[in-house]
C-alpha cells in the first residue's frame, strides 16, 4: 500500500463519521417531525387519498406488519407480471422476450427483498421499462419497508405502555418521498455530470479497430444506480455492475458510490438515538459497527496485499477494479458486504480467501455491520437484546433494555431471527453440494467450489444480493432455492422483529436504579461486539473451514 491509499481509507471514514449526525439528525426531523413543504406534501397527501389512508391513524404490531406483507406481496406480483409480458410493453427498443418464468420469480423475489440478486444479464434480459417501472420501484419501496420496520421497533422500544407503532403507510409515503427520493436525485444528477449514461436510446452498434461489430449498450442507468447504493439494493444495470464504466466512470462517482452504499445506514443509528431519547445509545451502535468494518477492512487489506506463495506475487490484480487500484476495491468488497448492498466494482471470486472469507463472514454475522437500510439495525438491535438478556444471566437478574424488562417471549423471537437465515445458508448449501443440481453449476472443484456455493445461499439469506461469479445460479436449482431462500431470510427476521416491537411497546419503563446495567457505555460495546462474533465463529466455522480456511492453508 502506498501513502494514497491511507488517505482513501481515511477520507471515506472521516466522511462517513462527519455526515452521520447530520443525515440522522434530518431523517428523525422527517419521520417523526413530519416536517416538509410544497409540492411533497401534496404529492403525499395525494398517495394518501388514491390508496384511502388517513394520516393521523395510528397501528398495533398486527395491523403495521399486515400492512407491510400485503404491500409487498403486491409489488412481488408486479414485478413477476411484467417481467412474464415484457416483449408486449413498451421502452424495449432491443425487442427483448419475455423473461422465462422461474427466473421472473427469483427477480420479482429479489428486488422485493432488498436483495438485488441477479441470476441474469440486465442489458440482454431486461427491458428500459421493466428496470425503471419494477425493478428502480421496487428499489425504492423495499428500502422504505426496511426502514419502516427499523422505526416500528424503535418506537417499540420507547413506548410506554402504548400498542400505537407508528402508520406503515405514512412511514413507507414519508421515507420514499422525503428521503430517498430527494437523495438520489442529487446522486443522480451527480453521476451523471461523471459520465454515468441516462437515456432511452437503443444500444449503439460500433466497428472496432479490428473491424468486428460492438454493440454498446446504455439506458437510464444513473436514476437506478443512485437508489441502488442508496437504498442498499446493488442491482446492477448492466451485467458487470459497478465495474462497468457507463455504471462507475470516474474516481470521484467510485468514491461516491462506495459512501452512499452504506451511508444511510449508518446516519439511522443517530437516528435511533433521538427516536429513543438517548443519542448515546445510538452511537454505542456506531461504534460496534465501525470497528467491525474497521477490523473487517484490515484483514482484507492485509490478504490482499501479502504474498500470496501460490501465485508468487503480493497484490493480485486479477478480478480486481484496474482503474482504482486494489485498495479501493477492498473497500468496496467490504462495505457492500457489511451494507446488505451486492454491488461490486470488483469480482468478489477473485479475492484471496481471507479477504474472501471477510465478504462472506459480513454477510453471515447477519447484515448488521452497518447492514441494510432499516433491516440491519433492527438485525443489531436483535443482538443487543441477546447481549442483555446474557448479561442479565451473568450479574444474576431480570434483563432490561432502556428500561424495558426482556423476557420469554422477546428473547425467543430474537433467536428465531438469528436462526432463520442460518438455516438457509447451512442446509441449503448443505442439498446443493450433494445434488448434481446444484454440483453441476460450479465452476470450479474443491474449497472454492464450495465456497461459490456457500457465498450464494449466504448472499441470498443475508438479502446481499452480490456473488462468487463462478456460479452459474441462472438454473431452475438454484433460481428457485436462492428464492425460497430470500423471502426466509427477508421476512423471517421481520415477522419476529415486529412481535418483538408489539411486545415492548405495551410494557411499562422501569426507572433507572443502581443495579440497572448501562447499555451505552464500552463494556457493553464490547460485550456486543462478542456476542455477534462467538454466535457467527459458532454457526459458521465448520463451513468457512471446508472453504476459504482451508484453501487459505493451501495457499
Amino acid at each position: 500500500m502506498i501513502w494514497q491509499d491511507y488517505l482513501q481509507i481515511f477520507i471515506f471514514l472521516a466522511a462517513l463519521i462527519a455526515l452521520t449526525k447530520p443525515l440522522g439528525l434530518l431523517i428523525y426531523r422527517i419521520i417523526e417531525h413530519k416536517s416538509g413543504s410544497g409540492i411533497f406534501n401534496k404529492i403525499e397527501n395525494g398517495i394518501y387519498r388514491i390508496i384511502g389512508v388517513k394520516s393521523d391513524t395510528t397501528m398495533d404490531w398486527k395491523t403495521y406488519l399486515y400492512s407491510l406483507l400485503i404491500f409487498n406481496a403486491l409489488g412481488f406480483g408486479f414485478v413477476f407480471l411484467i417481467q412474464l409480458l415484457q416483449a408486449y410493453l413498451p421502452f424495449n427498443p432491443q425487442h427483448l422476450p419475455n423473461v422465462e418464468p422461474i427466473l421472473a420469480f427469483n427477480t420479482a423475489v429479489s428486488f422485493m427483498t432488498n436483495t438485488n440478486w441477479q441470476s441474469y444479464a440486465g442489458e440482454t434480459t431486461l427491458s428500459y421499462f421493466v428496470q425503471m417501472i419494477g425493478l428502480t420501484v421496487q428499489n425504492f419501496v423495499s428500502a422504505a419497508t426496511g426502514i419502516a420496520v427499523f422505526l416500528a421497533i424503535s418506537r417499540g422500544i420507547r413506548n410506554r405502555m402504548n400498542k400505537d407503532l407508528g402508520n406503515f403507510w405514512v412511514d413507507l409515503t414519508r421515507t420514499t418521498i422525503f428521503i430517498l427520493l430527494p437523495l438520489s436525485i442529487i446522486v443522480a444528477l451527480v453521476l451523471i455530470s461523471q459520465g454515468v449514461v441516462q437515456n432511452l436510446n437503443g444500444y449503439t452498434e460500433l466497428n472496432t479497430l479490428e473491424g468486428a461489430k460492438q454493440i454498446i449498450p446504455t439506458g437510464p442507468a444513473a436514476s437506478q444506480i443512485a437508489i441502488k447504493q442508496l437504498g442498499t439494493n446493488g442491482g446492477g444495470f448492466f451485467n458487470t455492475n459497478s465495474a462497468f464504466p457507463f455504471e462507475n466512470p470516474t474516481p470521484f462517482s467510485n468514491f461516491l458510490q462506495m459512501l452512499a452504499l452504506i451511508l444511510i445506514p449508518s446516519a439511522l443509528t443517530y437516528t435511533y438515538g433521538k427516536i429513543v431519547g438517548s443519542t448515546k445509545q445510538g452511537w454505542l451502535l456506531f461504534s460496534v459497527m465501525l470497528t467491525l468494518f474497521v477490523v473487517g477492512l484490515t484483514v482484507s487489506l492485509y490478504s490482499e496485499y501479502s504474498m500470496n506463495h501460490s501465485i508468487g506475487i503480493a497484490g493480485n490484480m486479477e478480478g480486481k477494479e484496474t482503474r482504482f487500484g486494489i485498495t479501493n476495491s477492498v473497500i468496496w468488497s467490504t462495505a457492500t458486504t457489511d451494507a446488505s448492498n451486492g454491488s461490486v466494482n470488483a469480482m468478489h471470486e477473485s479475492l484471496m480467501p481471507l479477504s474472501g472469507m471477510v465478504a462472506v463472514l459480513n454477510i453471515m454475522l447477519g447484515e448488521i455491520v452497518f447492514g441494510g437500510v432499516g433491516s440491519g439495525l433492527y438485525g443489531m438491535l436483535i443482538f443487543v437484546l441477546l447481549t442483555v438478556f446474557i448479561a442479565g444471566l451473568m450479574i444474576g437478574r431480570t434483563p432490561e433494555y432502556l428500561g424495558k424488562k426482556i423476557q420469554a417471549k422477546e428473547v425467543q423471537m430474537a433467536i428465531l431471527a438469528v436462526i432463520a437465515p442460518s438455516f438457509v445458508i447451512l442446509v441449503f448449501t448443505a442439498l446443493a453440494v450433494m445434488i448434481p443440481q446444484g454440483l453441476s453449476s460450479m465452476q470450479e472443484p474443491g474449497a472454492h467450489g464450495f465456497m461459490e456455493i456457500l457465498y450464494a445461499f449466504t448472499s441470498a439469506a443475508g438479502n446481499n444480493g452480490s456473488a462468487f461469479a463462478g456460479l452459474n445460479a441462472n438454473t431452475p436449482f438454484y433460481n428457485m432455492m436462492l428464492g425460497i431462500g430470500m423471502l426466509i431470510g427477508r421476512f423471517a427476521i421481520i415477522i419476529p422483529v415486529m412481535i418483538i416491537a408489539g411486545s415492548l411497546s405495551v410494557k411499562n419503563i422501569t426507572p433507572v436504579s443502581a443495579g440497572t446495567f448501562s447499555t451505552d457505555n464500552a463494556l457493553f460495546g464490547f460485550l456486543l461486539t462478542a456476542i455477534i462474533l462467538i454466535v457467527g465463529a459458532l454457526t459458521f466455522l465448520p463451513a468457512l473451514s471446508l472453504g476459504p480456511i482451508v484453501e487459505h492453508l493451501l495457499n
